[in-house]
């Protein structure tokens, strides 16, 4: 599941609102959403996500922080390393590799420390 989709899912179970009421109204299918949803379909259009947030009638910190999700949902990101020093190469080569056995404790660790390193 991707940052998005998590936001996504919480919004529609606090409204009560079913994965295919929501694809319905804003006119994709339930299967899209679900992929979305999961992390298996790619961030959303700016078009979209308009229409998330319109129909979930956020306000302007709300619409701002989904806006600020999507650009973090990609679910399959690519890193081009070359001209920096080879220890940006093998870091992320190693994060490529080694990923999916951290654990959600470590995931957040390590992106709360490189945004702690990067203000």
């Amino acid at each position: 599941m991707t940052p998005l989709g998590l936001k996504l899912r919480a919004m529609r179970d606090e409204r009560g609102v079913t994965l295919k009421e929501m694809a319905k109204a804003l006119r994709v299918s339930s299967a899209y959403l679900s992929a979305l949803e999961h992390g298996r379909r790619g961030k959303p259009t700016f078009a979209l996500l308009q229409k998330i947030i319109a129909y979930f009638n956020v306000i302007w910190d709300d619409a701002e922080e989904l806006q600020r999700l999507a650009e973090m949902s990609d679910p399959k990101v690519s890193i081009d390393t070359a001209g920096m020093p080879p220890e940006a190469t093998e870091l992320a080569n190693r994060l490529a590799r080694d990923i999916g056995r951290l654990a959600p404790e470590d995931l957040s660790y390590f992106s709360n420390e490189i945004a702690r390193r990067l203000k």
